[in-house]
């Protein structure tokens, strides 16, 4: 028999069509459920179509689960519900061509998050969503450049979430990590998927590694805190005139800055028009509908369209949570200004002194549900590993912050004399005098450049 999910990794073939079926059916979608267009050549945009029951907050979960794929929406995505059933369309591609998507697998996942109308007892298959067992991955493995990125790539591709992580270098140059993960595919009570995944980990990393899988009792995702001077220059709204900011990360500040937030209420009986013109990022769509789901605001229809200049026009018709439109002004100032704060930072990026070595706080927002941003920890040790820049030790905790909880990932990096742009990274008084390798990192977490812009002006 082969690996669990093997099969769902196989290659798309040119114009594959996943959806309809039995199973389809039983989430209430009829034949059309989750249907997916794959592409067929690199590039192309694959299209992803859902068709069930609505709930509130449903698109802002979808949209978090193709993220946690490695997707990247392209030209937009429709949304429409008549509060009872909906209809969202997107348009994805793979963020990097060397991400390989489980479609099968992707469309399995969807299916489970899908309001049933029907009960699932003949349609085994479909498991509904419900509070995810943590595990504790154990590896064990000689040090290098780069490895816990390559872990983190590996547990991604396997739908491993990871939540908490702790990683520790010996005297000796060993490395101890402790993942505790939970399984996307909710199979890693078995024996099966504990050997896809160690065997996974060995086959790409070398057989010096060792790793072991166990269930994780008693963890709690308890909260944590950071001294007060650092949590404030952390979760500041804006940058103070005196920060040192390169070109190109200023320049995209105020390209972010240039959103507008419109409400109309005279189009519809029933509903607020909001409309958003901002620059796209990574995750904006995410962004916007999280922040729809923690406000109780519910998404009617949705038009998210992208220029080719790089912006985004987003239509929303929406009602609060007793059906009546958003009139007060008072209303619309508080989602308008959480929303240009989500559209502004949607991550946080910091670093501090620790002696001889730095130390990179980002710190991402928490849905009320407790889940985080997807892949925020992922790309943090990928532009780490692209900048050629070690981790000594990581710490992801949960921190309560005035308006919403955080997640703060705090990686102590080793020591290390960084060039770029003909100068060299100091830190004086705990603050970085070149912030020029921060921004890489804070570049490829949140936005659309390249970290390869800025390491070829080296």
């Amino acid at each position: 028999m082969p690996p669990v999910g093997e099969v769902a990794a196989a290659e798309a073939r040119s114009g594959m069509v996943l959806g309809g079926g039995a199973a389809a059916a039983a989430v209430g979608g009829g034949e059309d459920a989750v249907v997916m267009q794959v592409a067929g050549a690199e590039g192309q945009d694959s299209v992803i179509t859902i068709n069930c029951p609505d709930q509130a907050g449903l698109g802002c979960d979808l949209c978090r689960t193709i993220l946690e794929f490695g997707l990247r929406i392209t030209r937009g995505a429709d949304v429409s519900t008549d509060g009872q059933w909906c209809f969202v369309v997107f348009w994805v591609v793979p963020r990097t061509p060397s991400i390989k998507v489980r479609w099968a697998n992707l469309k399995n996942r969807l299916m489970s998050m899908c309001p049933s109308n029907y009960p699932m007892t003949f349609y085994p298959e479909i498991t509904q969503p419900g509070p995810s067992q943590f595990y504790l991955l154990k590896l064990f493995s000689a040090d290098r450049k780069g490895l816990l990125h390559d872990v983190t790539h590996i547990l991604s591709e396997l739908e491993l979430i990871i939540h908490r992580v702790k990683v520790s270098t010996t005297p000796d140059g060993r490395v101890i990590d402790l993942f505790f993960i939970t399984d996307g595919m909710e199979l890693l009570h078995t024996k099966e998927r504990q050997e896809e995944t160690c065997s996974m980990l060995i086959a790409t990393l070398g057989p010096s590694i060792s790793c072991e899988i166990l269930l994780a009792e008693g963890f709690q995702q308890g909260f944590s805190s950071l001294p007060p001077t650092i949590s404030e220059e952390l979760f500041r709204l804006e940058l103070a005139d005196g920060d040192n900011c390169s070109r190109s990360i200023c320049a995209e500040m105020k390209r972010m800055q240039k959103a507008t937030i419109n409400f109309d209420n005279t189009l519809s009986p029933a509903h607020t028009l909001l409309q958003i013109n901002c620059a796209d990022q990574k995750g904006l769509l995410y962004d916007i509908l999280r922040t729809m789901k923690d406000c109780s605001i519910q998404v009617t229809y949705g038009r998210f369209w992208s220029d080719k200049k790089g912006f985004r026009e987003v239509d929303l018709f929406i009602k609060q949570a007793d059906g009546k439109k958003i009139i007060d002004p008072e209303k619309q100032d508080v989602l308008s200004s959480r929303l240009r704060s989500e559209m502004l930072h949607p991550l946080r990026v910091m670093i501090v002194n620790r002696g001889p070595d730095v130390e990179l706080l980002v710190a991402n927002p928490v849905e009320l549900s407790g889940k985080g941003r997807p892949r925020v920890f992922y790309d943090a040790t990928f532009a780490l590993k692209a900048l050629g820049i070690c981790i000594f030790s990581v710490r992801i905790t949960e921190y309560s912050e005035r308006v919403q909880n955080e997640f703060v990932f705090t990686l102590l990096l080793m020591h290390f004399r960084l060039k770029l742009g003909g100068r060299q990274h100091q830190s004086v008084n705990g603050r970085s005098t070149d912030s020029s390798w921060m921004i890489a990192v804070s570049s490829h977490c949140q936005t659309a450049l390249s970290i390869g812009t800025v390491l070829s002006t080296g």
